[in-house]
């Protein structure tokens, strides 16, 4: 199959598949061209691709495609080496092309000079210097007359007119190519490369270097047959090369039909599949890999540039992955480092990660042992794999009341995995309601504000892919929203509006909701009995699987089914030790501000909130209510030492009375 025949099977029927003479998007830039549009390419054009059964540079390849499609002249102009031309022999006919062009008239003498007569004047001045230089050649004995000729020819010279030469600056480069374009006479092509940035948008300048730009190739006419006998393109081309066109203005090529956008993306599966055949032989293992191997690493590099894939043989070496393990030699790849934290973890740490969890969020036996138990799963690195991808190391749905410790628990994991809290991140999905805050996530697509920052979500794993992330009354966010956590779940990965792809195969990620919890009050409200775990936990599954039905989502809720953990009220037995913990953290307060010794009267303290957390509308709030409690406690410290001023070393007591009113007691000494 010859390069120009490189569309479909021999009856003109069947998908376009890549077969090494060049990628589907050049066969589409070959297809519009004969279509007769000019194109504005925009995606991965520093990338490489495969060309003629070789590997090409994107200006290698473009090159290629427009010479074989019939032009006998391709220049390429971009802002650092100006006006090029990438194939040989090119250049000289360009020039000639340039010397034909009609040349502006010239005074001398108060009329006009016909570019005829100027050319006969040269070879008359021509004459007479070949003169003067006989003239020199008798007279090189005298150095005063010698010196008196070169000063004549100098000055003839600089008076008599001169050849031009090519065009540098970029409006005459410009004006050159829209001459050759509207000119039938010869077959020309001509790529513009990175003028977004020769020319911003917005500036005045630049709109009218826009403008002539799309004169230029609007006005392209269908050129003679080709030198070679090729035929041409339905039109000269003028070509426009960027990495986003976004960075374009949006009238520059969206007024005018003749005109197409043509996205280079990353290499497809059959692409792919081409890179790793040829080089097979490069990559570590390659003598025992099979064809089954081969197909799961195409698998695996969905999403890879040519360049990533010609890095990720190296990497199979030196880092020592085989082929034959794709998901390890893409994790070595990705991620670049030498450390993974989950392997560095304390054995003995991630054997009692229960006992450490625990003593962060009390009464929750169930979500604890849940949570290490997938800690411990991604220390021993055992799941189902092979499928070409790698999901997140963890993913579970806390739901339940409102503050029992969901937000605790992840960062809890987050310190006890990576030793900081600052490993967790926490996204409020209240703010995510509206359609378009799925941009948030993943980033503005081109053209539109914020397409440079990137997504909230993405860049946050890109720069940290070893996290716990946490998003918060997941079932508020918009339902587009939660289309990006399916494919976060299904694929582990999310490709911004920059193209950029941020891999989540080493977070942990957690949703919480609070579906169902205004029904509590009214579950303890039933009796006096405390409502058992096991009816909780039956209302709090439902509730939350019919509102993902109810928005239309309930293949997301299938995905976290495994990993649902119901959250259990808190209990009269918990109550005591998370008041315990609130004051322990205001006596350490006091004992850091001031050098004194905050002593609370667990003797009035505890039967008090005990008493005060029995209501049913304080208990529904759990933990919350417990602090909010705790207040007018902290009020009364506060007013005792605006009032008493207590020295460093000094004992403060607090209790409350029998009616709820706070006391402080100061006792001067260590005693």
């Amino acid at each position: 199959m010859s390069t120009v025949d490189f569309t479909k099977d021999e009856d003109g029927t069947g998908p376009v598949t890549a077969d090494g003479m060049m990628p589907l998007w050049a066969v589409s830039l070959g297809w519009e061209l004969r279509r007769g549009r000019q194109v504005i390419l925009n995606g991965q054009i520093r990338d490489r691709w495969w060309f003629e059964d070789r590997p090409a540079t994107f200006r290698e390849l473009v090159a290629g495609v427009l010479e074989v499609r019939g032009a006998d002249v391709v220049g390429w102009w971009d802002p650092v080496a100006g006006l090029t031309f990438p194939l040989p022999g090119h250049a000289e006919r360009f020039a000639q092309l340039e010397a034909d062009r009609p040349h502006t008239a010239t005074r001398s003498g108060g009329r006009d000079t016909p570019t005829g007569d100027r050319q006969a004047g040269d070879r008359q001045a021509g004459d007479r210097q070949a003169g003067d230089r006989q003239g020199d050649a008798g007279q090189q004995d005298n150095p005063r007359s010698r010196r008196g000729s070169e000063r004549e020819r100098d000055r003839s010279s600089l008076l008599s007119p001169r050849r031009a030469g090519p065009p540098r600056a970029f409006d005459d480069i410009l004006a050159t190519v829209h001459r050759i374009a509207a000119s039938s006479d010869a077959a020309t092509a001509f790529v513009f490369q990175d003028v977004d940035h020769h020319l911003p948008p917005g500036q005045p300048e630049s709109n009218l270097g826009y403008l002539r730009l799309r004169a230029a190739m609007t006005d392209a006419v269908t050129p003679r047959p080709s030198l070679a006998g090729r035929r041409p393109h339905a039109r000269n081309a003028v070509l426009c090369a960027v990495g986003d066109v976004g960075r374009l203005p949006g009238w520059f090529h969206l007024e005018d039909p003749r005109i197409a956008t043509l996205h280079i993306g990353p290499p497809d599966p059959s692409e792919r599949r081409l890179w790793l055949t040829w080089l097979r032989g490069d990559f570590n293992g390659a003598p025992d890999a099979a064809r089954h191997d081969i197909e799961a690493l195409v698998g695996a590099t969905d999403g890879m540039s040519g360049w990533d894939i010609e890095a990720l043989a190296r990497t199979s070496w030196l880092r020592d992955a085989p082929l034959q393990k794709p998901d390890k030699l893409l994790e070595l790849h990705r991620l670049n480092v030498s450390v993974d934290p989950w392997t560095q973890l304390d054995r003995e740490t991630v054997a009692r990660a229960a006992d450490v969890l625990g003593t962060r969020v009390v009464g929750q036996a169930k979500a604890v042992d849940a949570v290490a138990a997938a800690l411990q799963a991604a220390f021993v690195g055992i799941d189902f794999g092979g499928s070409g991808t790698a999901r997140p190391r963890g993913a579970f749905f806390f739901v339940g009341p409102t503050g029992v410790g969901k937000t605790e628990l992840a960062k809890a994991v987050a310190e006890l995995m990576f030793g900081d809290q600052s490993a967790y991140a926490r996204f409020d999905m209240s703010e995510y309601q509206q359609e378009h805050a799925a941009e948030r996530l993943a980033g503005a697509p081109p053209g539109f504000i914020g397409h440079e920052q990137g997504g909230e979500l993405t860049r946050r794993v890109q720069e940290r892919p070893f996290s716990v992330l946490l998003f918060d009354e997941i079932e508020k966010a918009h339902p587009r929203v939660l289309d990006k956590f399916l494919q976060i779940l299904e694929d582990g990965r999310l490709t911004d509006g920059r193209g950029q792809t941020a891999y989540f195969s080493q977070c942990l990620i957690i949703f919480t909701s609070n579906t169902g919890a205004e029904a509590v009050q009214d579950l303890l409200s039933e009796g006096d009995e405390e409502v058992p775990y096991s009816a909780l936990e039956a209302h709090f599954t439902r509730a939350v699987e019919e509102k993902f039905r109810a928005i239309g989502r309930p293949e997301i809720y299938g995905r976290l089914k495994p990993g649902v953990v119901v959250f259990d009220m808190l209990r009269r037995a918990h109550i005591v030790k998370i008041a315990d913990r609130l004051l322990g953290q205001l006596t350490e307060s006091v004992r850091e501000r001031h050098q004194a010794e905050l002593v609370p009267d667990t003797d009035t303290l505890h039967p008090w909130i005990t008493e005060r957390m029995s209501d049913p509308e304080h208990q529904a709030y759990g933990g919350r209510q417990i602090r909010n409690e705790l207040e007018r406690l902290r009020a009364a410290v506060v007013t005792h030492f605006l009032a008493h001023r207590p020295t460093p070393g000094s004992r403060i007591r607090l209790g409350i009375d029998d009616d709820g009113t706070p006391w402080v007691r100061t006792e001067e000494g260590n005693g």
